[in-house]
């Protein structure tokens, strides 16, 4: 009874609201309209079929965020930059990638984006945007070649791209029409950071222009790592050639960065430090834990290293074009190949325990334990706990992306028809080759810990003490070699009738997938050389590519899309839209849900999204509000790597989405606030959470960005924030022992000054009041010890920018 109250509540508000802006445009509905706000007379470019149309006529959700805009929210990743974004929620934790982002509700039961789509110019980074240890964030830098951020949330999102029922986030690049261009360099204050970012364009004739940019930057990162973690960058660019009845367009893109991931790691239940380890600026990686030594997919040693942590390398070519072919016909084709490869590898702690119970569990009672590495090295370490560390070490040996996205488009009077085709072929080749160490928990520099038994009997190797994973089953040596061949024909059509619009799409999805994955086995290994074998090397995991499993299955589904909108006056318009939507499941299918003959269950392959939405674009002088309520019921299979667990479910999630801006003067405020009740409605594998919230999954998230414009420059403020949240959503959430993380508001702050007409000086202030707040924990209960694996936003950082625009 409860969720009905709330679902007549939220209409009759929504209602309301439409009411009283209906009587307040009345009075000024024949007024001439400034453009500004939240630029309602912008076109659409992101998410909706044919020729775009304005943000006032459209029956979508859409919101842009430009580079000023985002400059104020001081971002130190994508993921920071999408929290200003409406209806999304973006644990921007990770580091410069591994974000888990999601959207209206939508779940985020494992990682990544499932439901949600990240493209660069209108084409997705990668197909699936949420691959075990690629998550498409993890290929994305922003730097001074955007021109904006795009996004649509819901709506036509379902028809007109594949995999992304809830929504699309778009980074539209500069293209260089007019002769401009900027070199700046930012440094740490507080932190070991430094960076260059540049970008130019212009033109190169009175047809053709072009623009380049890029980004390189090195540093230890916000968090104390104790080695230099952050170090790359990026060059992207494009050059364009128009013609009477068109334009092409050529891209570039070269990326090849490594960054810290920064897992789940000791936190007390309210965000605080573990004896010597501060989770707000802490880390467990470590100047005494770079080196590692494990079986490569092939089953021959290799070494890799932790410092290379998120090491993405892209090399990608794309070409756009659009032509009128006459007779109110016209085309537009976009295509990108991508050489997409790198590494993910991070210490995870699987637990922290008591020192001596875990060594005792290891090596027999009595057992003893002394520092492997670090200033202490050979002598006893008497702390009181410890960490056992599972290496996440993955090499993504090929993610190679084709996509291709053809549209040819009619005009008839005032109605566009769009009959599209969609083409990708996506490779997900990986291994994990993970290892088991003892760590002391302290940050800045933690030393390894070697165990031995009562007798002397060493059970570790320099702070090693398995070639593989045992605590988890030995599960986790493993190879993916897998194939997806996706096509998408689908249709849409678009008709005016005087203020009335009204839109229709449909899209079958369908694919095949195809190749082998393998687990692991245990065998003798002298993996250190030494000609002794050491009781690590008694059982080493390797791939078993002597009974790989077989991949071939495929699968297919349609979405659909219907909206309208009505424009009541040049300050006021509403709008309505269902829609069907789906996303196809991959890699996190194999073991556990591919039967042995390579099949997959079409209920596992695909899941759907079925969504409703409506709302109101009033602006009136200085004031615009964009007001979306929505309702949505969510299918997901998931497989989540730091649990070990699938995931059968159905979610329901409703609420309301509000986005706005006011102007005074040289001073504006803009802000959005999004509403979410969200429920487990039914599950196959854990019936006890039926009736539960969603884990991580907040009531209120919202974002206010303030400005202040002066004659020499700007000043602003940030506000990103959230309610408290369930860290799990399994088992009794009524229980005195649930664990629930406490909302924060993280203050940033911004200011910048111009010395001359073209030299600037900039600060930066990333969470100004070092406020603590926690995005995710392994454990669903608070433990007896109060110690818990969690990942926090980063403490305070600052920096500074100079910048010369040309």
């Amino acid at each position: 009874m409860k969720k009905v109250t709330y679902k007549k509540l939220l209409l009759s508000a929504l209602a309301m609201a439409i009411s009283s802006s209906l009587n307040a445009a009345e009075t000024n509905a024949d007024e001439a309209v400034e453009k500004k706000g939240l630029d309602f007379e912008r076109i659409v470019v992101t998410g909706v079929a044919g020729k775009g149309s304005t943000v006032m006529a459209s029956s979508v959700s859409v919101s842009s965020l430009s580079v000023d805009q985002i400059e104020v929210t001081t971002p130190r990743s994508s993921a920071e930059a999408f929290r200003s974004i409406p209806g999304i929620r973006s644990e921007s934790s990770g580091g410069e990638g591994n974000a888990n982002i999601a959207v209206r509700g939508l779940p985020v039961a494992a990682g990544g984006a499932k439901f949600l789509q990240i493209q660069e110019d209108g084409l997705p980074l990668l197909q699936f945007g949420d691959i075990a240890f690629g998550n498409a964030d993890i290929f994305l830098r922003l730097d001074s070649t955007m021109e904006s951020i795009e996004s649509i949330r819901g709506g036509s999102a379902s028809t007109i791209a594949t995999n992304s029922p809830g929504g699309i986030i778009n980074i539209i690049s500069k293209t260089g029409e007019s002769d401009a261009g900027s070199v700046s360099t930012t440094i740490g204050l507080d932190y070991d950071h430094t960076r260059t970012d540049f970008e130019f364009g212009g033109e190169l004739s009175d047809s053709m222009y072009f623009h380049l940019g890029g980004f390189y930057r090195q540093g230890e990162g916000p968090r104390d790592s104790g080695y230099t973690g952050n170090q790359g960058g990026q060059i992207k660019a494009n050059i364009t050639k128009e013609f009477d009845n068109g334009y092409v367009r050529l891209y570039y893109k070269h990326l090849d960065d490594k960054t810290i991931a920064y897992l789940p790691m000791p936190s007390t239940i309210s965000g605080g430090s573990v004896g010597d380890f501060d989770p707000s600026s802490d880390t467990p990686h470590s100047a005494y834990f770079t080196s590692l030594l494990t079986t490569d997919g092939n089953g021959n040693r290799r070494r890799s290293d932790m410092r290379d942590g998120m090491n993405p390398k892209v090399d990608s070519v794309g070409v756009e074009a659009a032509f009128d072919l006459g007779n109110d016909w016209s085309i537009e084709n976009r295509f990108r190949t991508s050489s997409t490869k790198g590494s993910f590898t991070s210490p995870f702690p699987e637990s922290i325990q008591n020192s001596q119970s875990l060594a005792d569990s290891l090596a027999g009672s009595g057992a003893t334990l002394t520092y492997a590495n670090g200033p202490s090295q050979g002598k006893a370490y008497t702390g009181d706990n410890l960490m056992r560390i599972h290496t996440f070490d993955v090499e993504m040996s090929n993610l190679d992306f084709m996509v291709n996205d053809l549209k040819i488009l009619k005009t008839i009077g005032d109605t566009n028809i769009t009959f599209g085709y969609y083409k990708s072929l996506q490779n997900i080749e990986q291994s994990w080759l993970w290892n088991s160490y003892l760590s002391e928990v302290k940050g800045d520099n933690a030393a390894l810990i070697n165990v031995s038994a009562a007798d002397g009997t060493s059970f570790s190797d320099d702070g090693l003490i398995a070639y593989g994973v045992p605590a988890w089953g030995n599960c986790c040596t493993r190879n993916y070699d897998l194939q997806y061949d996706v096509t998408a024909p689908y249709f849409a059509i678009n008709s005016v009738f005087g203020d009335f619009t009204v839109d229709a799409s449909v899209r079958h999805d369908s694919g095949e997938a195809s190749g082998t994955y393998a687990g692991a086995v245990q065998s003798q290994i002298d993996m250190n050389r030494d000609g002794v074998i050491s009781v690590p090397e008694m059982s080493v995991s390797s791939v078993n590519n002597a009974s790989p499993s077989l991949v071939n299955y495929d699968w297919s589904y349609t979405s659909y899309s219907v909206g309208a909108n009505y424009i009541v006056n040049d300050d006021l318009a509403v709008f309505g839209r269902l829609s069907h939507g789906g996303t196809a499941n991959a890699d996190r299918l194999a073991f556990g849900k591919i039967a042995a003959d390579g099949s997959v269950n079409q209920e596992d392959a695909v899941d759907e999204v079925d969504q409703f939405e409506a709302g109101l674009k009033y602006r009136q002088d200085e004031l615009s509000v964009f007001a979306t309520a929505f309702f949505a019921e969510t299918q997901e299979q998931n497989f989540e790597a730091t649990s070990q667990k699938f995931f059968d479910r159905v979610y329901e999630s409703y609420g309301l989405e509000l986005e706005g801006a006011y102007y005074i003067g040289d001073f504006d405020i803009r802000g959005n606030v999004t509403w979410t009740n969200a429920e487990i409605t039914k599950d196959a594998v854990n019936p006890g959470s039926v009736g539960n919230t969603p884990r991580r999954q907040a009531d209120f998230v919202y974002s206010l960005i303030t400005r202040y414009n002066f004659e020499q420059g700007s000043a602003g403020i940030s506000l990103i924030g959230t309610t408290e949240a369930y860290a799990q959503d399994g088992g009794d959430q009524n229980a005195a022992d649930i664990l629930k993380f406490d909302g924060y508001t993280q203050v940033n702050a911004f200011a910048q000054y111009y010395l001359s007409d073209s030299f600037s000086i900039a600060l930066n202030v990333n969470n100004l009041f070092d406020t603590t707040g926690i995005t995710e924990a392994e454990e669903g209960n608070i433990p007896t010890s109060g110690i818990i694996r969690a990942r926090t936003i980063n403490g305070r950082t600052s920096s500074i920018t100079l910048k010369y625009d040309f």
